[in-house]
């Protein structure tokens, strides 16, 4: 299941590498990569042996928080946008060997793909109804973190189309309690899976994927890359948003310069 995975993966970023190499323009990469996991999802709802109801919460779930993210992504960086900054300074690297580099980029996505799908995994192959505390902790705390990410994403869309704020980091909403909401709320999403898998065999499996996306938001692709763009882009006024507010978990603003924990 995970090969059958794994090579689903590598056939749609195949299929995007064609793409961006038409066009010059990596973005779609990330609306690619997020439509690859919800396929995932239902992949492994669909052939899995595990208990029915599961799988069932496992293909409504993944898949409406893949499908949401996909298009968020599709309408945020690609559609009617230049390339995003990240594969523009990528593309320069590689130089010359632009194709080969992305080729072996969006294959370590399908890879990356095919390893955080393996919490769906773990929950398809989970045998035994779920206790029903769990089931319904994993429904509510799926609409708690979905619903923050897409409000997150909407009032962030809404600063940035203000042309009064055009230079100034985003205080609105969610995002003057931390930094990072949208990254926050996506985290806890992936807490989900465990909870489908409570009672079953796989569910140290299904852990894995929070402390995996933790790992990525922290260290990797997510707020090195994020706070390394405002910092350009906004310069002070960021530096003073580091200062007031929390980098990653929501919290009240702080009044008085302090190094973050």
């Amino acid at each position: 299941m995970f090969l059958l995975g794994w090579g689903l993966a590598a056939l749609a970023l195949l299929l995007a590498w064609a793409w961006q190499q038409r066009t010059h323009d990596a973005s779609a990469v990330d609306a690619v990569w997020a439509a690859v996991m919800g396929a995932l999802a239902l992949l492994h709802a669909a052939l899995g042996s595990g208990d029915g109801a599961r799988r069932l919460a496992l293909a409504l779930l993944g898949g409406a928080w893949a499908a949401r993210l996909a298009l968020h992504l599709l309408r945020d960086r690609v559609l009617g946008k230049p390339e995003d900054g990240r594969y523009r300074r990528l593309r320069a690297w590689f130089g010359a060997r632009a194709g080969l580099g992305f080729f072996a980029y969006f294959q370590a996505q399908a890879l990356a793909a095919a390893v955080f799908a393996l919490p769906f995994l773990a929950v398809a192959q989970s045998p035994g109804r779920p206790p029903a505390a769990a089931l319904a902790a994993a429904v509510a705390l799926w609409a708690l973190a979905v619903t923050g990410e897409s409000l997150a994403d909407r009032q962030l869309a809404a600063w940035r189309a203000d042309p009064a704020q055009r230079g100034r980091s985003c205080r609105a909403g969610l995002w003057r309690y931390s930094r990072h909401p949208n990254y926050f709320c996506e985290w806890l999403h992936w807490f989900t899976y465990p909870l489908l898998a409570w009672g079953g065999p796989g569910v140290w499996l299904a852990l894995l994927g929070p402390a995996l996306m933790l790992a990525t938001l922290l260290g990797v692709t997510g707020i090195p890359h994020t706070e390394r763009q405002a910092l350009a882009s906004r310069g002070e006024d960021y530096r003073a948003y580091q200062r007031e507010t929390s980098r990653f978990v929501p919290w009240f603003p702080r009044s008085t310069p302090r190094r973050d924990a």
